[in-house]
């Protein structure tokens, strides 16, 4: 059973393969992937940005490759705005995992290859967004998520 998320349902496409395990279809990267916890929280949280907020499917990429102190990583999700640079980065867990200061850190270490201005965490259950102030490391935790056109009209300001 998967787990309940304090994020809007939608219709998800799941599968059986035939080995009994799931796959669930991610509109973003078009094609079925394996359907884990973290993957759970991941299709919703993308839903979520595209249905609910307008986020543009086309500028986001997932699981997308950076590289820090020369180790490859991967943000879970990245939204990018119309040129091309990078706005928001998002870190996905799974329901049962605690968003704690490390999975924050984890979070903020790729920030700086990928210098947005957002930050969001999310186990499903809880959810963290946070505005970088330019240049000088501060944060400020929101209350509200932002629509793709706040975003953007920020960038532009």
């Amino acid at each position: 059973m998967l787990p309940e998320l304090k994020l809007p349902g939608y219709p998800a496409k799941i599968r059986s393969k035939a080995d009994g395990k799931k796959e669930i279809f991610d509109p973003v990267r078009k094609k079925y992937v394996r359907l884990t916890p973290e993957e759970w929280v991941r299709q919703h949280f993308l839903n979520f940005l595209v249905n609910s907020h307008n986020y543009p499917a086309s500028l986001i990429h997932v699981e997308a490759s950076l590289t820090y102190n020369r180790l490859s990583k991967r943000s879970d999700i990245v939204v990018y705005s119309n040129q091309g640079k990078p706005l928001m980065a998002v870190e996905c867990k799974a329901p049962s995992v605690e968003i704690t200061q490390k999975v924050f850190e984890q979070l903020a270490m790729y920030n700086f290859t990928l210098k947005v201005s957002y930050l969001v965490l999310t186990n499903g259950v809880q959810h963290y967004i946070c505005r970088m102030e330019p240049g000088s490391g501060h944060f400020t935790f929101l209350e509200e998520f932002p629509d793709y056109q706040d975003l953007h009209d920020q960038f532009h300001d």
